[in-house]
């Protein structure tokens, strides 16, 4: 079996994959995020971005700070970064918690009314 080899020695699973630990490792081993992020929550900066505010920052935060100029779902971050929603949601939590992003989350879905009360509408437009 022949394993592609990439910069800095990295050895990949699978060519399309990339280093199986890099997202691990973007977010120091954390998995839950500090704040709701919904596949469709709109994210956006809340201010304009200093030289100071991404001083301790990696560059995945800064590549999110960029494309959030305009508002951006979470789904479209995780793919124009081509990293993991999980780990964008990680990421977008640190953002959160030094106010540096703003989350416009979707309102829920209402409750739904119950199946009986389609059948009475379906069978009343039939009668008319």
């Amino acid at each position: 079996m022949n394993i592609p080899q990439h910069d800095h020695d990295e050895i990949w699973v699978d060519a399309d994959a990339g280093p199986v630990v890099r997202p691990y490792a973007m977010t120091g081993g954390r998995t839950q995020a500090s704040g709701r992020f919904d596949l469709v929550s709109m994210i956006m900066t809340s201010r304009s971005i200093s030289g100071a505010d991404v001083l301790d920052l990696g560059p995945e935060h800064e590549a999110i700070l960029r494309r959030c100029q305009r508002p951006t779902s979470v789904a479209e971050l995780s793919a124009h970064l081509n990293l993991p929603v999980g780990t964008i949601r990680v990421l977008l939590g640190d953002l959160l918690s030094r106010v540096l992003i703003m989350a416009n989350n979707p309102d829920p879905v209402p409750n739904l009314p119950e199946d009986d009360i389609f059948e009475e509408v379906l069978n009343g437009i039939r009668n008319l």
